[in-house]
């Protein structure tokens, strides 16, 4: 018997040999917290279940999987939004008051119940809109203690909420004021004081870093990569976004599980990361933010076949947004993404972009019930509205742990 059956529903399994690995007029059924069975609807087992959910025709896809956000921050950014949303560039921000040194500022004068209280109201509406597995950065203190201080707040959103929380370290997001000209030592500073003490605390799944000539370097890089990887840890880093610095190719070189943003990124990058496997993760938030005019190269990732990965890149400076579909929308749309890779960028590439191929992205028979259920009978339909599809429900692990209420003025 199953606990739930997904029943009368068109099935995007993402698996490979059919457009969105389409099941129509299909059906889901969960047991123990796992995919039991998938198939037509008429075909269910006659074994029964528990609970029966008719989604009269409506899509279901993978639980999303959102591979690139800085979530856990406290204040909004409404300095930046007022700055770029009037034609402001990035270099317009820290003069008014904004940026990223600004966040950093913010964030150090939080306790740690302020910034847990605002990043579970946020990340809680992250759910509801069908993400089940979340990227969680640091980055946002720059200094010992509200680093290990964000990180611990990721952890504790994981525990807490039905999501499951990868958990990266960002020290390397920027340079912290109190090492202002001192580049080298901060980097060293942060491979031997603070990520050593995020893993003895067991805070730290990932390595992240911002390598660019205003960033770090790839030398400054390659020792950062170095201790993650004394610690067992994967590595990937903020890539090429505004100069062609060839930072996807330094992360392939070592082994990263994704470089992100690749507006800048060259050939010799993407056939390096083509060579390593490793994924480019699109943040088309920032991009549009940001009133960026280079592209991602995205015909090349498709030549290569480097797998496309799309992320929220939810912060308070340039992406701040918790909503999967509108980001597939501007996917589609400033980078020319087809609704199916979108929604692969969300599914099956992200998972890969965080080490979870095996766990999250795919709906098939033993993998965790991970799903999502939209307000759509075609899968390109997550995509096609500017603010992206209603998602109707979640269930994590098997239960149903979001489920949207119905306006009563909507009902018969």
């Amino acid at each position: 018997m199953f606990d739930l059956l997904l029943r009368n529903a068109t099935v995007a399994t993402m698996r490979d040999g059919a457009p969105f690995g389409l099941v129509p007029g299909g059906a889901v059924g969960i047991a123990g917290g796992k995919v039991a069975w998938i198939g037509p609807d008429g075909q269910a087992p006659a074994s029964g279940a528990r609970e029966v959910w008719d989604l009269g025709g409506k899509v279901v896809t993978p639980g999303l999987v959102d591979p690139h956000t800085h979530i856990v921050y406290g204040e909004e950014g409404l300095i930046d939004f007022e700055v770029l949303s009037q034609g402001g560039q990035r270099w317009d921000l820290e003069p008014r008051g904004g940026g990223v040194g600004a966040m950093v500022k913010r964030t150090r004068a939080l306790s740690e119940e302020a910034l847990y209280a605002a990043s579970r109201a946020r990340m809680s509406r992250l759910i509801a809109n069908g993400v089940t597995t979340v990227e969680s950065k640091s980055g946002a203190g720059l200094d010992k203690e509200v680093e290990l201080r964000l990180m611990r707040v990721s952890r504790a959103l994981g525990r807490d909420l039905p999501v499951t929380v990868v958990s990266t370290f960002l020290g390397a997001h920027g340079l912290a004021p109190e090492y202002a000209g001192r580049r080298d030592d901060y980097v060293d500073f942060m491979c031997r004081e603070v990520l050593p003490e995020a893993v003895r605390q067991g805070l730290v799944d990932q390595v992240d870093g911002f390598c660019d000539k205003v960033g770090f370097s790839h030398a400054q890089m390659g020792r950062l990569f170095a201790a993650a990887k004394a610690h067992g840890l994967g590595v990937k880093a903020h890539s090429d976004q505004y100069t062609d610095f060839g930072a996807g190719a330094m992360v392939a070189g070592h082994g990263g599980l994704s470089a992100d943003h690749l507006e800048f990124a060259s050939l010799a990058s993407v056939r390096a990361m083509a060579e390593a496997g490793t994924v480019a993760t699109l943040l088309p938030g920032a991009h549009f933010t940001l009133h960026e005019t280079r592209k991602p190269p995205v015909d090349m990732f498709r030549e290569m076949g480097v797998p496309i990965a799309l992320a929220t890149n939810c912060n308070p400076v340039s992406s701040p947004t918790v909503s999967p579909a509108s980001q597939m929308h501007l996917a589609c749309y400033l980078f020319r993404l087809t609704p199916e890779e979108a929604l692969r960028g969300f599914t099956v590439n992200a998972a890969k972009a965080l080490g979870l191929s095996d766990e999250a992205g795919l709906i098939a028979v033993g993998r965790p019930a991970d799903l999502a259920v939209w307000e759509t009978t075609d899968p390109r339909g997550i995509a096609y509205a500017i603010g992206g599809a209603a998602c109707l429900g979640v269930v994590k692990d098997g239960v149903v742990v979001h489920r949207a209420a119905i306006p009563e003025f909507a009902r018969s």
